[in-house]
């Protein structure tokens, strides 16, 4: 396996579009992988084509954007019992996490995200999980996709490495992030074009960006883009 290349995966979200930004600064070829797994929010499956679309404008991409892939995943939606995969209440359950998690969906993703990478060729797999500014999935800390990683390494009989560049960064420091890897021109790329909202809500435009902007994904990333607008130089 090539250590010049990653496979990064992304959904069409500020985290992972940061993410991707950050991979095609390091790595000389970088795909990308997605998944459609009856996700609430499918309309971020949509507006995911559009970013990497925007991304090929950009200066950082110099053509070491590759190929994309999509993955159909239904059985992940058809055994879970998440706000994510169904019109329920977005709350706190009994176990003290939200409605939101998704039981083994990172540990899905990486893993079908490391077979392709294996079958491509790459060394590296990028992911926008973070421990920091986050709604406490277990499957985001650092611990849980460090541990994948031996697994795969072993289950592959190949060095598999999983980065996460946003692991312990805040939201205020990914915009900030983004801000340093492709200026304006990513960050105004971010607000327009990629989706977070739990809700798959595009219909309000913020300062930050498209969502309903009362779900938690909404209230981080505005939270995030408040106090790194207030501290940025002018």
């Amino acid at each position: 396996m090539a250590d010049d290349s990653a496979l990064v995966l992304f959904s069409g979200g500020q985290d992972s579009t940061v993410c991707l930004a950050w991979a095609l600064q390091r790595y000389r070829r970088v795909e990308t992988i997605g998944f459609d797994y009856g996700q609430r929010h499918a309309i971020e499956l949509q507006q995911r084509h559009v970013v990497l679309a925007a991304f090929r404008t950009l200066d950082l991409a110099h053509d070491k954007l590759g190929p994309d892939t999509v993955l159909d995943l239904p059985a992940l939606s058809a055994i879970s019992d998440s706000s994510l995969t169904r019109d329920t209440e977005i709350a706190f359950a009994a176990s003290g996490l939200p409605t939101t998690f998704v039981p083994g969906r990172n540990l899905l993703f990486l893993t079908y995200a490391a077979a392709l990478a294996y079958r491509r060729g790459h060394s590296t797999l990028i992911g926008g999980m973070c421990e920091t500014d986050f709604s406490g999935y277990p499957d985001c800390r650092h611990a849980t996709i460090q541990s994948l990683a031996t697994s795969l390494s072993l289950g592959l009989d190949r060095q598999v490495l999983i980065e996460t560049p946003l692991m312990f960064v805040d939201k205020a420091g990914t915009w900030a992030m983004a801000d340093s890897l492709g200026g304006s021109a990513l960050v105004d790329l971010i607000i327009e074009h990629t989706h977070t909202c739990y809700l798959g809500d595009r219909s309000i435009r913020h300062d930050w960006g498209y969502g309903c902007g009362t779900c938690p994904a909404c209230e981080l990333r505005a939270k995030g883009w408040r106090q790194w607008t207030s501290t940025k130089p002018a």
